[in-house]
């Protein structure tokens, strides 16, 4: 039985990311408990599905299911999988919807070898890749493209006979933001896209016991695991008894990591860059104060992400600094519904003001964006039903304007009030005495100095190509983005055609991590 998803009406004025990623290998550990931490650390980027796959030697077993972490296993679940290796994922579903088929890992079989694949954001070119295989006779069991990526795996795995060959073929024809692990009964494999544009970190466990990788680095705080590095875009890695392997298959001359990882998405505590994302979020609240200062009394934050930019806000402009909005930290997502009234009540069911801190008060309220405008509406008029005399509004990000295809669940325009109105009609429209956004200058002057990352919410520029036929009817009249670059020539080519490029380049070069071989017997072993 599986319960039936209703989201709190407050959820839907929110950004939601598509979900996180955890693997492991620890021979001699409980992997499959550790993998359960490292979820419930992860939980934030994901609240629909939970599943974890465990690979013990000799095959792969996988629980999953529809709902929260702690709802989905339970302490005989965990007992149940024991081995040396194991991968999971939590999901907030934007591609191919929800539902158990949804959940994640996804299994897919290698004549007998299983694989069980995890994957952070969303492929935008795999309609005519699923069609291709489901003519080649290939089954599909859902419409997620995070399937079309381990169908395509375990199809090129066996024209190859080799899982790190399997996987790079399918990174040539891949498009879109993918950070991904994948488990077989021996060994773990991470890898990213060429343009990193969703996190991926790798983690060594204390006394040299094993091996984390992860969406962030809060996950491998709570299995006791100290951060190495990134997984570099286009990287793959393979822990196995061999130790840690790693290929450079392809990297974009740029990466563009999403922004809104450091306005959003990550913990505070986790690491980015080189810094954590707290401080990175406070430092926004600083520049914030700087382009848009208010005369005010007090700052508060909309807990959680907009409390460590208040924070700034406060300390750049000299204003105290208060908590004036609790925050029911038990309301997650909920499989039972409110009543109508409860409903209409929407952010109430998470938030409500302390009169005695606002009441009289001058408020500048932070948040991290605004996205359809209604909470934000909500929260100001809550506010001034709390007594406060005023309410200024101070985001501490950009307006978001542009559709996103990697991983955020705003695949239309129209969805957006920054793309359908002025700063001063939404103003109008939250009810708030004025409003202001932070700069895309002085959002990337907050975090840490990379190479590129990836504004495109904001800014329209997307960094690898949308298909015509997957952003149909996303854009509004008038609004045309801009550095959409032409998708790559593997991109355009066939499974087929690609395998026939793979088969004439393994004629004329050695395979440069020796040979890991899945043959018809379909357990992988290691020549020479």
């Amino acid at each position: 039985m599986h319960p039936v998803n209703t989201v709190p009406a407050a959820d839907g004025d929110t950004l939601h990311e598509e979900c996180g990623v955890f693997g492991v290998w620890a021979p001699g550990l409980d992997v499959a408990r550790m993998t359960y931490f490292g979820l419930k650390a992860l939980q934030h980027r994901g609240q629909e599905s939970a599943g974890i796959a465990v690979g013990n030697g000799s095959t792969v077993l996988v629980r999953k299911d529809e709902g929260l972490v702690d709802q989905v296993f339970t302490d005989a679940d965990l007992k149940a999988m024991p081995g040396k290796v194991a991968c999971g994922h939590v999901r907030y579903g934007t591609s191919g919807g929800g539902g158990w088929e949804g959940a994640q890992p996804h299994l897919s079989t290698i004549n007998d070898t299983i694989i069980a694949l995890a994957h952070n954001g969303t492929l935008v070119n795999t309609d005519a890749m699923r069609r291709e295989l489901i003519n080649m006779g290939i089954p599909f069991r859902t419409h997620t493209d995070s399937e079309v990526a381990a169908k395509l795996i375990g199809y090129f795995t066996q024209e190859t006979h080799r899982i790190r060959e399997g996987i790079a073929s399918t990174m040539a024809m891949l498009e879109g933001a993918y950070a991904m692990a994948l488990v077989r009964e021996d060994a773990i494999y991470a890898f990213r896209d060429p343009d990193g544009i969703r996190p991926l970190v790798l983690g060594e466990l204390a006394c040299g016991k094993g091996w984390v990788v992860a969406s962030e680095t809060c996950a491998l705080d709570i299995v006791d695991a100290s951060y190495v590095r990134d997984i570099e875009p286009g990287e793959i890695v393979k822990i196995s008894d061999d130790g840690l392997e790693s290929q450079q298959e392809y990297r974009s001359a740029t990466s563009s990591p999403c922004i809104f990882e450091q306005v959003y998405f990550a913990r505070p505590d986790s690491v980015m860059g080189g810094g954590t994302v707290y401080s990175a979020r406070r430092r926004m609240g600083e520049r914030l104060a700087q382009e848009a200062p208010a005369d005010a009394d007090l700052v508060i934050g909309v807990p959680d992400s907009g409390l460590p930019p208040a924070e700034g806000f406060a300390r750049a402009s000299g204003l105290p600094f208060g908590e004036g909005l609790i925050k029911n930290r038990y309301v997650a997502r909920t499989f039972i519904q409110p009543t109508q009234e409860l409903r209409e009540m929407g952010v109430r069911l998470k938030l409500n003001a302390l009169k005695d801190v606002v009441a009289g008060k001058r408020l500048v309220l932070v948040d991290d964006s605004i996205v359809r405008g209604t909470t934000m509406a909500q929260i100001v008029r809550m506010l001034r039903d709390a007594g406060a005399a005023e309410v200024h509004v101070r985001i501490n990000s950009p307006e978001v304007r542009w559709p996103c295809f990697y991983g955020i669940d705003t695949d239309t325009q129209d969805q957006l009030i920054s793309a359908n109105k002025s700063v001063d009609e939404i103003r109008g429209f939250i009810g708030a005495d004025s409003l202001a956004f932070l700069s895309v200058e002085g959002l990337l002057a907050s975090v840490p100095p990379a190479p590129g990352h990836c504004c495109a919410c904001f800014t329209g520029d997307y960094p690898v190509a949308i298909p015509e036929v997957f952003s149909r009817g996303s854009f509004l009249e008038g609004y045309e983005p801009t550095n959409l670059t032409d998708p790559s020539p593997t991109a355009l080519m066939s499974v087929q055609e690609v395998a026939d490029v793979l088969e004439v380049c393994r004629e004329e070069s050695e395979n440069a991590w020796g040979h890991e071989v899945v043959g018809a017997s379909g357990r992988g072993e290691q020549e020479g």
